[in-house]
């Protein structure tokens, strides 16, 4: 696949999930005489930016210049004019997607504003390309008016083929990614929600394997209402978990409660079939899985309520909610969201991949299906390798974007297949 935004370094780190944002706050800004002064390794990579357009085609004579631009260009946007499908063969739409941020929500920073998170969505941009060879272009919009911010990203989407929704706030997000997949013909997918999602549901497939369960034996308890705890608890649900319930700072999300938003409130309905309420702490006694997608931390004494053999996924960073020092003195299996701890739960084992198979099948959105089936072929890499300490596949495996790209376009053309008609 031809290559429109390379990068313009090689590429030391990867993505990690996105927590629940919806009460922090922005940190100071490092003054250029911070920068500057040392120029520490982190700064004299980013210096200059970490991205740069590229052209695909020979400009070398007035004929390159006559084909790739006018009068030869004329042809193509006629053709494509009267039927716009040819977009997708005749531009870089069939393999372009916007990285699109208002900057409320970025990493664990908090509101830090569209310009302070540059440097992540071109992040993203380079992940993409380096592990899904998928092109994309970092846009950081100056507005946080949810009509003004779906409005903008629905007149720039004709120059796309996604839209790859990021650090967005909650309960924002949700109704941003709701309405644009509802006007767009385009794959939109909000990757602190979705790609955390898909990533936890393999892993935890794999480690209820690793401790001779199921899926649907499993009772899990999630920290954290944000984005990344919504999805995560609808993904298992739709996947047959045995039962999850979630909590915010308010503990047990559950009907009785008069508090909850819209969004919390279908999560009540759809969630907790035990009809826990109370504390995270109280939620906790017997369970067997905990996921945190939260800040905070939780005390020891209530992670040693678990159930035998219990699996602990805590994901906040940079600091997890349970420490894996203290998580591995009760848990079977521990993953987190840092890259220095076994089992890492990152964001870019999915998001490239997705893209990658929903744009080759010419998926104009992506269902529950595709992820599930992203879910499944992710488990699917370390089957054969499975030991408590790698029940989720490295972001550096080879055989992790290509896997699950197929597995999504496989899901993407079933969809869209007709079933047979009897005879």
């Amino acid at each position: 696949m031809p290559g429109h935004i390379s990068t313009a370094t090689p590429l030391n780190a990867a993505d990690t999930g996105e927590t629940d944002t919806t009460a922090q706050t922005a940190v100071p800004h490092p003054h250029r005489a911070d920068a500057e002064s040392a120029e520490s390794p982190v700064f004299a990579l980013h210096r200059g930016g970490k991205m740069q357009i590229a052209a695909t085609v020979p400009l070398r004579d007035r004929a390159d210049l006559s084909l790739a631009y006018t009068p030869g260009v004329a042809q193509v946007c006629k053709a494509i004019a009267a039927e716009p499908e040819l977009a997708r063969d005749y531009t870089w739409k069939s393999h372009t997607v916007a990285v699109v941020t208002d900057g409320t929500a970025v990493l664990g920073l908090g509101d830090i504003g569209p310009l302070a998170a540059l440097p992540v969505m071109e992040g993203k941009a380079v992940l993409f390309k380096q592990f899904g060879g998928v092109d994309a272009v970092p846009i950081c919009l100056d507005c946080t008016d949810t009509d003004e911010l779906v409005e903008t990203v629905v007149r720039l989407a004709p120059a796309f083929g996604g839209i790859n929704l990021e650090d967005i706030s909650a309960p924002r997000c949700f109704e941003i990614e709701r309405r644009l997949r509802e006007r767009l013909d385009i794959p939109v997918f909000h990757d602190d929600q979705h790609g955390t999602a898909i990533v936890l549901l393999a892993a935890l497939r794999n480690a209820a394997k690793v401790t001779g369960r199921t899926l649907g034996d499993l009772r899990a308890v999630i920290s954290g209402a944000g984005a990344a705890g919504v999805a995560i608890a609808k993904i298992l649900v739709h996947a047959g978990i045995g039962d999850v319930a979630v909590a915010d700072s308010r503990g047990v999300v559950h009907t009785g409660r008069a508090d909850l938003t819209p969004v919390k409130q279908e999560l009540a309905e759809l969630t907790n079939r035990a009809g826990l309420s109370g504390s995270l702490e109280q939620a906790l006694a017997g369970a067997d899985v905990f996921i945190g997608v939260s800040a905070g931390t939780v005390p020891e004494p209530a992670v040693a309520t678990m159930a035998p053999n219990c699996i602990i996924a805590a994901m906040a960073n940079p600091d997890p909610e349970i420490h894996p020092d203290v998580a591995r003195k009760y848990a079977a299996v521990v993953a987190t969201g840092r890259s220095d701890f076994p089992n890492q739960v990152n964001n870019v084992l999915a998001f490239p991949g997705v893209f990658a198979g929903a744009l080759a099948a010419g998926a104009r959105q992506i269902t529950e299906e595709m992820k599930l089936a992203a879910a499944d072929a992710l488990a699917g890499i370390v089957a054969d390798e499975l030991d408590p300490e790698h029940v989720i596949p490295s972001p550096f495996d080879p055989r992790v974007a290509p896997a699950v790209a197929a597995a999504v376009a496989a899901a993407a053309v079933a969809a869209n297949t007709p079933e047979p008609t009897a005879a």
